[in-house]
């Protein structure tokens, strides 16, 4: 394959290497003509796995404990991205990442269709520890805009409120906002 140089981009779930030598984009002979890596992933696919990857070492450094990534609900579509104690407060945080503040800020991703669905499946992990714990919806933007060696972020803790349903219980969430 001309126009492809061989990366070394480790594919295991979640996990990216980034290497200088992997962070160019090259042509694919994709319908479309697509942006893409060698490996044959998009490139805004490896910019929001790189985002994931450095938000989850960025929370640690902050004192979170991270106990889950990429937490899928086999009820709802859509993932929690990174799930993470802080302190006695469980976190369901939802990374965004960009390679520039041009068009709108990472943080307005996550409209009230995202917040349902993120709700959703925090519903689902809910179920799956003990009831009396107190959780927040965080969300952390990545950017990119001076390089993949230099990412910045910006935590917006509690970011939006969910809105509740006697039905579910102290835990419930609303089925609409």
């Amino acid at each position: 394959m001309s126009g492809v140089s061989k990366a070394r981009v480790s594919m295991e779930p979640f996990l990216v290497r980034w290497t200088p030598d992997a962070s160019h984009i090259t042509r694919s002979g994709l319908a479309g003509g697509k942006n893409v890596f060698a490996g044959g992933r998009p490139a805004h696919q490896l910019t929001g796995r790189r985002g994931e990857e450095d938000a989850y070492f960025y929370l640690r450094r902050r004192g979170y404990t991270i106990i889950a990534r990429n937490y899928r609900s086999p009820h709802h579509r859509g993932e929690l991205d990174l799930v993470g104690w802080e302190r006695d407060v469980l976190c369901f945080i939802e990374v965004k990442t960009r390679t520039t503040r041009d068009i709108k800020p990472a943080e307005a991703a996550v409209d009230r269709d995202k917040q349902r669905e993120l709700s959703l499946v925090a519903r689902d992990f809910l179920h799956q520890i003990p009831p009396s714990c107190q959780w927040r919806f965080d969300v952390l933007a990545v950017y990119y805009e001076h390089g993949p060696s230099r990412p910045t972020f910006e935590l917006f803790q509690n970011a939006f409120p969910v809105s509740y349903n006697h039905q579910f219980g102290s835990r419930g969430f609303a089925d609409s906002y």
